[in-house]
């Protein structure tokens, strides 16, 4: 695969150029520059010939990473983009998104830089785009069977093209107004611009997908009600209940749930006039969770012109290398500094480790003015804790929850349908995605947890072809085998 000498003659792994801060932070849009295609070609001649290409293995979705990698080298780049298509029906947003865990299964990374396979994956598609190769491909007949998928995050997204494509009559339901779950509302611009989900939800619809967005199943219409009208009902609304921080001083005001904040700010840069948006320009911001999100709202509270921004994390601070107890393909857990922190660290920001926050302090009017934050303390049996006589105060206006989330909303799944939870707070469901109610699937983060986007688009896919199978009793679609493999192991 590939330049079977490239990666012994190309040893340093390139990434295409940021725009810089001081830019970049004055408007929304994306952060990464074109990559040059004479250095994508030779980055994509790194991947070797390796035997056994692990890159599947730590990829959910099963992508056919050294065949796209070889076909970008030879510059084929519309066989390299049908390659792409065949595991993956959505790469524009995974080349984004995904923390890339085919990366750090890559087997040149076990000496070297891994190859730079998100990268190369983001550029495929974006040149498919930019030639006019990203067509819809409808049905050639079509079922008489009608599905309704809940949810059009990456899961439903990707379930609802599967079966559209199967020649099953889609309708995708959103509770929010236009189209996207978490693409949409929960990603901000300058990660992910609209206009790229925009151009997939257009193929979609012209493929023959139907989209009723400000339908609240549960409520607008009864699950009931839809199971009856559809034959076969695909849940996939996602994980969003937030984790909360009860501690000391959590009813004053100027706290909020990441989600709270990154939905307001992504209608805002979509022309939205809001009454009373959470703007963090001139304040003090103290964001409190080290994970993706968190640094969402870094991004987002740098570019709203926020005075300073801390950025908090219970835990130590991962190394820069891999640790005994995660060794390669595993995906390990390493310090990183996203975009977000570098645009925080050029302006007034500070990330603190071993931080736990034990109360919110408040000002007379019942506003935040503080966090009072402990040391962390590692107990012998494993817990964690404030360690008594560390604490410090730290300034803050405006607050920002982003601990991640403990579950999907019920919504009268449960009451209506009498689907019932895990121990995790996800819907209980089968292997085959089934769950207690006939004709019911659940796929994505309603039924695995949070997770990544490229386990929400491998189980959109798995689930997908186990619903055409159960309509019709066997199936075409392809399933990622690692979503069928390990659907409930999480």
């Amino acid at each position: 695969m590939a330049d079977p000498r490239g990666f012994l003659n190309i040893r340093q792994r390139e990434l295409p150029k940021r725009r810089p801060v001081d830019v970049r932070i004055q408007d929304f849009k994306e952060i990464y520059e074109r990559q040059d295609p004479a250095q994508l070609q030779r980055q994509a001649s790194r991947c070797m010939d390796c035997g056994v290409p692990f890159c599947h293995s730590g990829c959910p979705l099963g992508n056919l990473i050294p065949e796209w990698n070889d076909l970008t080298w030879q510059q084929h780049p519309q066989d390299a983009i049908d390659r792409l298509h065949e595991t993956n029906n959505f790469p524009e947003f995974t080349g984004r998104l995904c923390p890339a865990p085919c990366e750090s299964a890559c087997v040149l990374g076990i000496n070297q830089p891994a190859v730079t396979i998100k990268q190369i994956e983001v550029s495929i598609i974006n040149q498919a785009y930019d030639r006019g190769w990203v067509q819809p491909h409808p049905p050639e007949r079509l079922t008489g069977k009608a599905v309704a998928v809940i949810g059009s995050g990456p899961a439903g997204l990707a379930a609802a093209q599967q079966l559209t494509r199967a020649g099953h009559t889609v309708v995708v339901y959103e509770r929010d107004d236009r189209i996207g779950g978490l693409l949409r509302y929960g990603i901000p611009d300058f990660k992910l611009e609209k206009k790229t989900l925009d151009a997939r939800l257009n193929q979609m619809m012209a493929e023959g997908t139907r989209f009723r967005a400000g339908v609240n199943v549960g409520t607008d219409v009864t699950w009931q009600q839809l199971r009856e009208r559809f034959d076969a009902v695909v849940v996939a609304t996602g994980s969003t209940v937030p984790r909360d921080l009860s501690i000391p001083g959590r009813d004053a005001s100027g706290i909020h749930y990441a989600m709270e904040y990154l939905v307001e700010a992504n209608r805002q840069v979509a022309g939205e006039r809001l009454a009373d948006p959470i703007d963090a320009a001139g304040r003090h911001v103290v964001v409190i969770g080290g994970g993706d999100t968190g640094s969402d709202c870094i991004g987002t509270a740098v570019r709203q012109g926020a005075a300073s921004v801390t950025n908090l994390a219970i835990g130590r601070q991962p190394g820069i290398s891999r640790s005994a107890s995660q060794p390669w393909p595993t995906m390990p857990q390493l310090y990183e500094v996203s975009t977000s922190h570098e645009e925080a660290d050029a302006h007034s920001g500070e990330r603190k480790w071993l931080a736990s926050t034990v109360e919110f302090v408040k000002d007379d009017q019942g506003h935040v003015r503080a966090l009072k934050v402990a040391e962390t303390e590692y107990l012998p049996d494993g817990s964690r804790g404030p360690k008594d006589g560390t604490e410090v105060e730290i300034p803050a206006d405006l607050v920002f929850i982003a601990m991640g989330f403990t579950g999907p909303e019920a919504n009268g799944a449960d009451d209506q349908l009498g689907l019932g939870f895990t121990g995790k707070g996800a819907f209980e469901r089968e292997a085959d995605y089934s769950t207690a109610a006939d004709g019911v699937f659940v796929a994505g983060d309603a039924g695995r947890g949070q997770s990544l986007i490229v386990w929400a688009i491998a189980e959109g896919r798995a689930a997908a072809a186990k619903v055409d199978a159960y309509l019709e009793g066997q199936t075409v679609l392809p399933a990622p085998v690692h979503a069928t493999d390990r659907a409930l192991r999480v």
